[in-house]
């Protein structure tokens, strides 16, 4: 099954590439300058950077990510990023993000 390619924001998209109950993978496209806004979620998170440059506030914490860094956002954790260079972010939630459907 193929998925849509949403716009989520200025210089921002979003695909499901894959997903079950248990957990779904996202493609994130960004822009250079693109945001994803600060928010939180009941849902463990992984972050795998396939390409670009982003700056990510993860709560009180700021880190700067590039190519092939990959982290985890424990459930609740305010986050958000700006893309400093364009490129991909995938990520992964468990349980499966339904509002992404």
């Amino acid at each position: 099954m193929t998925f849509p390619i949403v716009a989520t924001g200025p210089g921002v998209t979003r695909q499901v590439l894959s997903e079950r109950p248990e957990l779904m993978v996202v493609a994130f496209c960004f822009e250079q300058g693109g945001e994803g806004a600060l928010h939180h979620h009941p849902h463990v998170q992984a972050t795998y950077v396939q390409s670009g440059r982003f700056r990510f506030a993860l709560g009180d914490a700021v880190r700067d990510v590039g190519p092939g860094d990959s982290f985890v956002i424990p459930s609740m954790l305010p986050h958000g990023c700006i893309c400093l260079e364009a490129g991909v972010l995938i990520d992964s939630f468990t349980p499966r993000r339904d509002d992404f459907l």
